[in-house]
């Protein structure tokens, strides 16, 4: 999608995935500790909640978005909040992002927007790029699961963030679950951890015997 079309749902308001609140998923990541403070990127930050929440954390966050309205709100919240972020517009398919290699790469509802497996795999490829040995990619993108619906995030199956994501990184979780706790049916989700490879990956194999 276009980077003004982006800029139109901030200027109407009309941005069901902003919460308010910090993504549970990541919260249950860094509460665990599988993921610790450090460098961190996010792809995708909208109005910053989620860099925000980081940064109080005493994560180093730098977090991006493509749509300029987004990331005025980000800064507002930001000068408001004192906190140490860095916010940026910029293009993660298209342009350098500065800062790396990162520890922790955080993606919610970023993945799934590209309709072609070259440009998810484009992608993967950039993470894997920009992760620091041990680092890790939470990502959550829309779910084939559940029944029809016409509305809510794009759906890509389980066989679509593999055949992005295992040619350049080691999948660490990949599970169901949903975006909105409050009516999971109307928004399911993958939740999928990878992690910089340390050999690449290796062919399939045929059967012995």
């Amino acid at each position: 999608m276009p980077a003004h079309d982006w800029n139109q749902h901030y200027a109407s308001g009309d941005v069901p995935w902003d919460t308010g609140e910090a993504d549970p998923h990541l919260v249950d990541l860094v509460e665990r500790g599988v993921t610790r403070p450090g460098r961190t990127l996010e792809v995708g930050c909208g109005t910053g909640t989620n860099a925000l929440w980081l940064a109080a954390r005493s994560f180093d966050v730098f977090a991006v978005d493509v749509a300029r309205l987004a990331i005025e709100k980000a800064e507002e919240k930001r000068r408001a909040a004192g906190a140490n972020v860095r916010f940026a517009v910029l293009d993660f398919l298209r342009d350098d992002v500065p800062g790396g290699p990162f520890d922790f790469v955080l993606d919610r509802g970023v993945l799934h927007v590209f309709d072609a497996a070259s440009d998810r795999a484009r992608f993967a490829a950039r993470v894997a790029g920009l992760l620091a040995p041990g680092g890790h990619w939470l990502c959550l993108a829309g779910s084939t699961e559940g029944p029809p619906r016409d509305h809510g995030p794009p759906r890509r199956s389980a066989r679509d963030l593999v055949e992005a994501v295992e040619p350049v990184l080691a999948l660490s979780l990949l599970r169901a679950s949903s975006f909105d706790a409050e009516a999971p049916e109307r928004a399911l989700a993958w939740v999928m951890l990878a992690r910089r490879r340390d050999v690449p990956a290796q062919p399939s194999t045929g059967s012995e015997g």
